[in-house]
């Protein structure tokens, strides 16, 4: 039976059921009773099919068709099948599906939060310039290739120092390799990767950990296969294209219910998942004239829910427009996104190591651009970019540096490469030590690739496993042309084999032995300084003076706070670096250098203190970082 809406009377009369919570999809009530709740104004009826029973919802007069439903219990498959004028029935998933448990092209399945016993009462994740970020594939981090396969594996995070895992888009995709941007059913936890209770699991094994757990969500397109939500309605606009298909309906007619599906997702993943935060992918793809952007609107009602919760949730987007409104205050203009990801960082970082400048890293020079980065928080500040034949972006010195997420190597970086070759296949040992510490060392939320930790091996390919032959053809086809800008020699490895994804899995068990020991221990080493030397990520702190040494690939990195000082030197030259900085009296103490032999180096030249009056003269090796910090006087 279905319970339709109706407005109270005021007459005495039985009480009617009483409405779902205000949410698309199912939502599993008390006595098995389940609210069904689907934006299809294309439909002039929609029925859930059930096992045994075609029931009929009430529609609204925005297209919302709604209804309660008795005895559907948890787990209960379900379709929608939807009559539209002039078409013949049809049965879909749920565009708010929360389950798939036979994948994209099943039925869609009943989800019970509620009844999942967490443990992790209390737990908070850290402020953001306290975090460090750790990207991972679901897939390929475990031999399993699951949310438990990730779970068996955090103490090898938790010894490393990192205190927030960032997923990759765990959304329902076709098949079982994919990066996640394919996602078709946003609400959907990938059935292959353990489903929602899988996905539970892993961030309540985390949270016992005191690990953090943010997910990668993509707003700015879906992907192609299983993809239904025309039938539905306007979910997408043919007013903007994004690289990877039409957009979002963010603005146009019936745009009030597609907004609304978006933002409910995100609050839905907190909600029922006590997920710690997001990275939007892709926000530059996100095309909205709307007074309130749907970033601010999502923001806004993702940091309500984390509030209500008692916790806090942050929201981090990516993109390329160097455009400081996402993060600024609602109050000031902007959308109040709590951080944003810089790939600029990444770019001047492996120009300087590896020397490439082709496609866009033509419009890098090196650890240069670090030093824009530093003082306008962006390295195209209002700069005319050669590779991109326009001018782009503005300073954002006003803007503490935990709003923004750096990296050295990441998922895109990686595996857009046509060979999906680490930093580790491209430099020598020395390079891998030292990006290693001009990321840890800079006053940005760092973010590590899962890997690089130890420099796995391993290359990180792009994959897929489509059904459709014509879209399997279309990715192929796709891939060799992304790389057109690159001197790139070789063919790219098919993304459809499933040897390259094999290909692409960790070995953890790498990080114990040989080179791959020192990585990891220069990079706990790292982490352990960043923490106990506040100064270096404190954002209330003066801003980093950042000094480029004259003549060398090299650069100083400064900042005091009163009598207490960090000083990092970056030299990806081959030659010494000659450094001489003015500062207040010493001694300082060389807390790390690269090159010592503990992290496989040829030792340094100085003892563990640097004496000097108001000038600190430093000899640093090729290829080579040191740290330096100076206390204030007990």
């Amino acid at each position: 039976m279905t319970t339709s809406y109706a407005t109270p009377s005021r007459h005495p009369q039985p009480q009617p059921d009483p409405p779902p919570p205000d949410q698309p999809g199912a939502t599993l009530l008390d006595d098995a009773r389940t609210a069904f709740d689907v934006f299809a104004p294309l439909a002039h009826r929609v029925e859930v099919v059930l096992d045994e029973r075609v029931v009929a919802l009430t529609r609204d007069t925005r297209g919302v068709h709604r209804g309660i439903v008795d005895d559907v219990p948890a787990g209960t498959r379900y379709r929608y099948r939807l009559h539209r004028e002039g078409h013949d029935p049809v049965d879909r998933a749920d565009p708010a599906s929360r389950w798939q448990p036979d994948g994209v092209h099943g039925p869609s399945a009943v989800d019970d939060p509620a009844s999942f016993a967490w443990s992790d009462a209390g737990f908070a994740a850290p402020p953001l310039h306290q975090q460090v970020l750790y990207e991972l594939h679901v897939g390929t981090f475990s031999p399993q290739g699951t949310f438990d396969g990730v779970a068996a594996h955090l103490d090898h995070l938790v010894e490393l120092g990192i205190t927030t895992i960032e997923l990759l888009p765990v959304w329902q995709f076709p098949g079982g390799r994919n990066w996640g941007y394919d996602g078709v059913l946003p609400s959907a936890v990938q059935d292959t990767y353990g489903g929602p209770d899988g996905l539970r699991r892993l961030v309540d094994a985390a949270h016992a950990r005191g690990l953090a757990v943010i997910l990668d969500v993509v707003y700015n397109h879906i992907g192609p296969e299983g993809n239904h939500l025309a039938d539905f309605g306007p979910y997408f606009t043919d007013r903007y294209e994004t690289p990877w298909g039409p957009g979002l309906n963010t603005d146009g007619p019936g745009s009030d219910a597609v907004r609304r599906w978006v933002v409910a997702n995100a609050v839905g993943w907190v909600r029922d998942f006590h997920l710690d935060g997001f990275r939007l992918d892709a926000v530059h793809g996100i095309v909205d004239q709307s007074a309130v952007h749907l970033l601010e609107q999502l923001t806004t009602a993702v940091h309500a829910e984390g509030e209500r919760l008692g916790r806090a949730v942050h929201v981090i987007a990516e993109s390329d427009l160097s455009d400081p409104r996402l993060v600024r205050s609602v109050d000031r203009g902007g959308y109040g996104l709590d951080a944003q990801w810089s790939d600029e960082f990444h770019h001047g970082v492996h120009v300087a190591l590896t020397g490439e400048r082709d496609g866009y890293y033509a419009d890098f020079t090196g650890l240069a651009d670090l030093a824009r980065l530093l003082r306008d928080r962006y390295a195209y500040a209002g700069r005319y970019a050669p590779a991109r034949e326009r001018t782009i972006g503005r300073p954002a010195r006003d803007l503490p540096y935990d709003r923004f997420v750096v990296c050295v190597q990441n998922h895109d970086q990686v595996g857009n490469r046509m060979l999906g070759e680490r930093l580790s296949a491209l430099t020598d040992l020395e390079g891998v030590k030292l990006a290693a510490a001009a990321l840890l060392t800079a006053p940005f939320v760092p973010l590590v690739f899962m890997g690089e930790e130890y420099a796995e091996p391993a290359p990180f390919f792009y994959f897929v496993s489509h059904t459709d032959p014509d879209l399997v053809a279309g990715v192929r086809a796709g891939r060799r042309a992304e790389f057109a800008d690159f001197a790139w020699r070789g063919q790219p490895p098919d993304p459809q084999d499933e040897a390259t994804f094999a290909d692409s899995r960790l070995d953890l068990a790498l990080a114990g032995g040989g080179q791959h020991a020192i990585v990891f221990e220069l990079y706990r080493t790292l982490i352990a300084l960043r923490r106990q030397l506040d100064l270096i990520a404190d954002p209330t702190a003066p801003d980093v003076d950042a000094l480029p040494v004259a003549g060398r690939e090299a650069l100083v990195l400064h900042r005091e706070r009163g009598e207490q000082a960090v000083l990092t030197v970056l030299n990806a030259d081959e030659r010494p670096a000659e450094i001489r900085v003015a500062t207040a009296p010493g001694p300082w103490q060389v807390v790390l250098d690269t090159s010592e032999p503990r992290f496989a180096g040829p030792g340094g030249r100085r003892g563990p203190e640097v004496d000097t009056e108001y000038t600190l003269a430093l000899t640093v090796p090729p290829r080579a970082a040191v740290l330096l910090h100076r206390k204030a006087p007990a």
